[in-house]
């Protein structure tokens, strides 16, 4: 059993410091649509500036960007190149707008969405840099969104379950489309030329700091949690290669390689990377990290029981604990996954901001769009204060939250959402109010399965863009029966990514240090209500049933519908191609 005991408070160590001069870490981001910088100062965590960049290519789910070309379905690219883009752009834009000197800054921390796999040669080149692969879909980046890997994640899965491998239990029974393996074997089995030139199956978070260090390192976190690394070793050639014999060697020759632990340094600033930024050459380059996991020291949630929630287009759940066990549909639970001497759990919901933006964009009337803009806000706030006009339960509706799937606890992406209830009288706001309370529901789920696993959940804190709705944060209260606590920054894991820099650095003993010194938490924000607790017990006993009704196996018509969809991608494909060859 790891130590469960913390590290006490430890000074800067500095000799910069001890002297009375202040020293600063940047902390970079990477989410799915922008990258964001921010500058803290080390002795106490204060955010001094930031910047963003949208990346230019966004996220490519329906057309690859070098050709126009139509994708698949359930589809999700980038370009590599965005990511450098950050560097260049919003890291000396933050450094201008805190006002610094860049020679004050000591380190740098980065952490990234994942699973985002880059396919790369040797030296760390993206496949789609090479010109006779930029029309290949294979060859960019898939996102941690990427869904299409989902029937080889079911064969993994099944032929898993039937040797009884002992790495299965470690996430919770299931492994997911999302993560390195099927996204792999989905790369072998539909363009094995690609597979074959691919030196380096490398996670985002790892190749980022590749380019800011001319070092591969990969990083425990996303290694353990998404490679499914366990003990020191990956699946064995033997497993893989009855998955396909040309995938047996993957693990050992396309993943494994050096590990760097979290807080750890990989490397200091190259000379180019230090052109990019402004930076100083030579400081200190932290070991990779995944968005979430980053972000609870930033919260000051690094102790058993306290779950952090970092909500944004998705929401992952992430918690310590000194027992390690099976929690069905978990994401994983890995030794030192988030800090070091306990156990790091891991769950999560693939789809929450992203369903709310999607119903925006694509089901509210322009008029709730033209009303918003006349009363000064944003159309998901004007949504939300009408929606909440009315008492829990009024609008008659229960929804599945799983437009994009369901990562925790089923574990199946090819699951699709449901709103029931709906009729001639349902008004938009209603309908929104039924996702914003969905979400809430399946992380109650979450939580409730981690209850019955003996790694009780004491402590829910927020953090990512969502906190700012305070009606959805009552309601996550309510739901939860749990008191909400926030994380007081705007930018946590940019924040997070800046303890570990400060780490890395040398300028505190360990990540727990660092956080109690540069986190900080808004205790207890929100309280339940009781008599809408209660009432939503009643709206979650309905959203259970529905939820295993269509989630485990009783009516299967969701994963019809996709088979459905792709048959016809796949006709309407070879028409067009048959029409090209015939003109």
């Amino acid at each position: 059993m790891p130590d469960a005991q913390h590290g006490q408070h430890a000074q800067p160590q500095t000799a910069a410091n001890a002297a009375g001069e202040a020293r600063y870490v940047i902390g970079v981001d990477y989410g799915t649509l922008s990258g964001r910088a921010v500058v803290v100062r080390v002795s106490d965590g204060r955010e001094l500036g930031s910047a963003v960049l949208d990346y230019p290519h966004a996220v490519m789910d329906s057309t690859l960007a070098a050709t126009g070309a139509a994708l698949a379905p359930d589809w999700a690219l980038q370009v590599p190149a965005d990511y450098v883009a950050v560097l260049k752009s919003a890291v000396p834009a933050a450094i201008a707008d805190a006002g610094i000197d860049p020679a004050d800054v000591i380190g740098i921390g980065t952490d990234f969405t994942a699973c985002t796999m880059v396919p790369t040669l040797a030296d760390g080149t993206p496949l789609n840099e090479l010109p006779e692969y930029a029309d290949r879909p294979h060859a960019y980046v898939k996102l941690w969104k990427h869904h299409a890997a989902q029937p080889q994640a079911d064969r993994i899965n099944t032929l898993a379950a039937e040797r009884g491998e002992s790495w299965l239990p470690r996430y919770g029974g299931l492994i997911s489309s999302e993560w390195e393996f099927a996204k792999g074997l989905q790369l072998l089995e539909e363009d094995p030329e690609l597979y074959n030139r691919m030196e380096h199956w490398v996670e985002a978070a790892d190749w980022i700091v590749w380019q800011l260090t001319g070092r591969y390192v990969r990083n425990a976190c996303t290694a353990g949690y998404k490679g499914i690394l366990q003990d020191g070793e990956y699946p064995s050639a033997d497993f893989l290669a009855a998955l396909n014999p040309a995938f047996a060697d993957f693990a050992e020759t396309k993943v494994a390689h050096e590990i760097g632990q979290l807080g750890a340094s990989a490397g200091t600033l190259t000379a180019e990377a230090a052109a990019w930024t402004g930076l100083p050459e030579g400081i200190a380059v932290a070991v990779g990290n995944v968005d979430a996991h980053v972000t609870a020291p930033a919260a000051q949630a690094v102790l058993p029981g306290q779950m952090v929630a970092i909500m944004g287009t998705s929401t992952c759940h992430v918690m310590n604990s000194d027992t390690l066990t099976e929690v069905p549909g978990m994401c994983g639970v890995v030794d030192g996954g988030i800090v070091s001497g306990l156990y790091g759990y891991e769950a999560g919901q693939s789809g929450v901001g992203d369903i709310f933006a999607w119903y925006v964009k694509n089901q509210v009337p322009a008029r709730y769009v033209e009303a918003a803009d006349a009363a000064g806000t944003s159309i998901h706030q004007y949504l939300t204060d009408l929606a909440y006009r009315e008492p829990v339960g009024a609008h008659g509706l229960i929804a599945l939250d799983w437009q994009s799937g369901n990562r925790s606890v089923l574990v199946d992406h090819e699951l699709s959402g449901v709103v029931l209830g709906t009729t001639l009288t349902t008004r938009p706001e209603e309908i929104y109010r039924a996702l914003l309370e969905a979400t809430a529901f399946g992380t109650r789920t979450i939580v409730e399965t981690f209850n019955a696993s003996g790694v009780p959940v004491t402590e829910f804190i927020v953090a990512g863009g969502l906190l700012k709705n305070p009606q959805l944060m009552q309601t996550y209260s309510d739901v939860l029966r749990l008191p909400i606590s926030t994380i007081a920054s705007e930018q946590g894991p940019a924040l997070g990514s800046a303890i570990h820099a400060a780490v890395a650095a040398g300028a505190y003993a360990d990540v727990r240090a660092a956080g109690q010194a540069m986190g900080s938490v808004n205790k207890n924000v929100y309280t339940p209500n009781e008599q809408s607790a209660l009432a939503y017990d009643r709206l979650y006993a309905e959203y259970s049933a529905l939820h295993d009704y269509f989630g485990r196996g009783t009516n299967d018509v969701m994963h019809r519908l996709r088979a459905i969809r792709r048959d016809a991608f796949a006709a309407e494909k070879a028409e067009s191609a048959e029409s090209g060859a015939q003109a």
